[in-house]
């Protein structure tokens, strides 16, 4: 029998369907372009191999075509029966994920991995602040993110993809000299890998290093098709490093052209989450935000994300529609929060609907009980300094800037020589 890159037998007859399988795998892994397509190629070698058909239903849905990932889901469980018993549970677990169900997915699939460790299209699923951990709503996500790629690390021995994970998991943390050293060693063996080179700017983003990270960042991107993935999301680290450094003209090009509706070609949760933190941050530093961006913004949450359920893209939902000065929209997310956050999303729509109102105490009053766990709603912590920056801000309104002053060099201190909040 036929084996993948990471040693586990593989049910088809086609060494050309292997080799392609390998390959897709890759760009999964490193977010690398026409991961679809990769997939695919798999499908038309062997179409009755299931882990292809299951690889292509991953890739559709982390592009967010969710219809058709469930339609290559129901293709990879048509030719299930002739797979072996870690194919058919690899199956299994992915089903429950493609399908939604992401309580039952997480389970099936962390029983998966403590026994199939080498399987990385499962394990992949629960690494990173936007898989299955980080996306929990459970509080001590980021702690429980570190001891499972600690736990992975041991059997990738030499793997760029796992050790890109791990050093992820390890900024995240705090550990950012340790993150620094792994990174390099993962970008050394895959330098071309746009998930290494993510965690690569998060590491200068905790490091407060925002030239060096912008000289890096520039530099690879400008190999990376603007159909990669984390082409947007990565344009967005660039534009904040822009608007930190003063650099206005760049900044809203990057956002313009990579990351916001209308430019991006990443998935629909990148966009709006990307552009409703940018606009907002670029606003509290000073910047004027005409309220047709809101209002676009809004129109496109409401488009793409008209049901709550996602904690992180209903709090940005949130901020737009507030910002939008819909009202009715916020109340609608408030009055249907569901999920492990849904407490805190519905704290935050409050903060940003009471900073709308320009009601200083409400929004202070709503916002620190969020702040109290606000990691349950995902994100990085560079993503959640929006919360961060909100609070100063606030404080700063109701004449507390020295207060303000104080939370920032004691909660974010890398950030504290930034004009992040005008009047700060």
């Amino acid at each position: 029998m036929l084996r993948d890159k990471y040693d586990n037998e593989i049910t088809t007859s086609s060494g050309a369907a292997r080799d392609l399988y390998i390959e897709a795998v890759d760009r999964l892994l490193g977010a690398a372009p026409f991961m679809v397509e990769g997939f695919a190629a798999v499908v038309a070698a062997d179409p009755d191999f299931a882990l292809g058909h299951s690889g292509l239903a991953r890739a559709l849905q982390i592009i967010g075509n969710i219809p058709d990932a469930r339609a290559a889901m129901a293709a990879a469980r048509a030719v299930a029966p002739r797979q072996s018993e870690r194919e058919a549970a690899h199956l299994h677990a992915m089903s429950l994920l493609i399908d939604g169900k992401g309580v039952e997915a997480y389970r099936a699939i962390r029983a998966h991995v403590a026994v199939h460790p080498r399987d990385a299209m499962l394990a992949q699923t629960c690494t990173s602040v936007f898989g299955l951990i980080g996306f929990s709503g459970q509080p001590g996500r980021e702690a429980e993110l570190l001891a499972y790629t600690s736990e992975l690390l041991p059997h990738y021995e030499g793997d760029w993809w796992c050790m890109g994970q791990h050093a992820f998991s390890l900024c995240e943390t705090g550990q950012v000299d340790r993150a620094d050293a792994l990174i390099d060693q993962s970008l050394a063996i895959n330098p071309r890998n746009a998930h290494g080179a993510h965690v690569r700017s998060h590491v200068y983003y905790e490091a407060g290093e925002p030239k060096a990270g912008m000289s890096y960042l520039q530099g690879w991107l400008a190999d990376y098709d603007r159909q990669g993935i984390m082409h947007g999301h990565l344009s967005w680290h660039v534009a904040l490093w822009a608007l930190e450094m003063g650099d206005t003209e760049q900044m809203w090009q990057r956002i313009d052209a990579d990351a916001a509706p209308g430019g991006s070609l990443g998935p629909p949760i990148n966009v709006l989450t990307d552009t409703a933190s940018f606009l907002y941050r670029a606003a509290l530093a000073g910047h004027d935000v005409p309220a047709e961006r809101w209002q676009g913004l809004s129109d496109y949450a409401k488009r793409m994300f008209p049901n709550t359920g996602l904690g992180f893209v209903d709090v940005h939902a949130a901020l737009a529609h507030a910002m939008a000065g819909d009202e009715d929209a916020v109340e609608a997310i408030i009055a249907s929060a569901v999920g492990p956050s849904a407490d805190v999303v519905r704290d935050l729509a409050e903060t940003y609907r009471a900073i709308a109102r320009q009601d200083w105490d409400a929004a202070n009053r709503y916002l620190t009980v969020a702040m109290t766990d606000h990691a349950r709603i995902g994100g990085s912590r560079a993503q959640r300094d929006l919360l961060q920056f909100t609070l100063l801000d606030i404080l700063v309104k109701q004449g507390r800037g020295q207060e303000a002053r104080h939370l920032l060099a004691l909660h974010r201190p890398v950030q504290a020589n930034i004009q992040s909040v005008a009047g700060l």
